[in-house]
């Protein structure tokens, strides 16, 4: 068993990261400034014997050099996170993204950590053109005038800085890329799209979809998305590598607001409004955003495959229970 830390375990993908590793008898110290994740994502596991909570910013260098010290995994969740947030505070992003990664990946170099996972996201690819994105695919990030592309960006460093570490440090990193995490305890408070529009549904809607909703994604459920993570993390070929983790199933948003109304209620309407609006007039998305997630296959024999009627029958349960339905 391993002493593990997960930066950022206090959120949505992080908490039912730190439950998998307690579950299978690690030690595991969380590091959360709660501005993103929420403590109670932890209730269920809060007195556990094998978990510390360290609540502090990974901007705290004397704070993180002190919950490195004797850990031999790092799962590095901690980011500035949600389309919202980043167009509404660039800036943030940036600091939050890249400053912090670079200090824990040299403290994790000068101490006894054997694996280090980066939490990556779909983003670096940017405007990528593809039906199906590939890893070693180019980057098509926008202008550096549009904000959006801000987040992207500090990823994409991040990325290159974590394999400069595993190429000249031989540190054991492992990058993962995600696309569209979902499930019960997601928020949609920072633009998540499907909590969103199960909270709106719930309420008796509208649901609001920004322009004309033909943007297509795919929507993985956390558990499965933890345990590749973690299969990932236990599989030596994985260092030094960037893997696309998320479903592949695609389906537009607009056929996903179709698909929550008839779930929950079939008398609610749909509002579109223009990307101006909600985000401001420098404001850029992506039209297709579909991972090809045969390289996480190949190397440890799974990925992200329940159907999206049950991963949304599972988040509508839960929400109704939060709401009191």
């Amino acid at each position: 068993m391993a002493k593990c830390l997960v930066t950022g375990g206090a959120g949505f993908i992080g908490s039912n990261l730190t439950e998998l590793l307690l579950n299978q008898g690690h030690d595991v110290i969380v590091l959360d400034d709660l501005s993103t994740g929420r403590a109670n994502n932890l209730t269920a596991v809060s007195e556990h014997s094998n978990l510390t909570i360290r609540t502090g910013s990974i901007t705290d260098s004397v704070l993180l050099a002190d919950v490195v010290h004797g850990v031999e995994v790092i799962y590095h969740l901690a980011a500035a996170v949600g389309v919202k947030l980043v167009a509404d505070d660039p800036l943030r992003t940036i600091e939050t993204n890249i400053y912090p990664t670079e200090q824990l990946l040299r403290l994790a170099a000068q101490g006894n950590v054997k694996k280090f996972f980066l939490a990556s996201t779909s983003e670096v690819y940017g405007k990528h053109p593809g039906e199906a994105w590939v890893e070693d695919d180019d980057l098509h990030l926008g202008p550096t005038s549009r904000p959006r592309w801000a987040y992207g960006c500090s990823k994409a460093i991040d990325e290159f800085l974590a394999l400069a570490y595993f190429q000249k440090y031989g540190l054991g990193v492992t990058i993962g890329r995600f696309f569209n995490v979902v499930g019960p305890r997601q928020v949609g408070n920072y633009g998540m799209v499907v909590p969103r529009f199960v909270e709106a549904a719930l309420k008796g809607g509208p649901i609001t979809i920004y322009d004309d909703g033909s943007q297509v994604r795919c929507f993985g459920h956390v558990n499965e998305v933890v345990a590749c993570v973690n299969a990932l993390v236990e599989e030596d070929s994985a260092a030094g590598r960037v893997f696309n983790i998320g479903s592949d199933q695609a389906i537009s948003i607009l056929d996903l607001a179709k698909l929550i109304i008839s779930k929950v209620d079939p008398k609610v309407e749909i509002k579109f409004v223009p990307y101006r609006e909600a985000y401001g007039d420098d404001f850029e998305d992506v039209q297709r955003r579909v991972p090809n997630t045969s390289r996480l296959f190949e190397t440890i024999g799974k990925r992200p495959t329940m159907p999206l009627d049950q991963i949304l029958d599972d988040i509508i349960a839960w929400k109704r229970q939060t709401m009191g339905q």
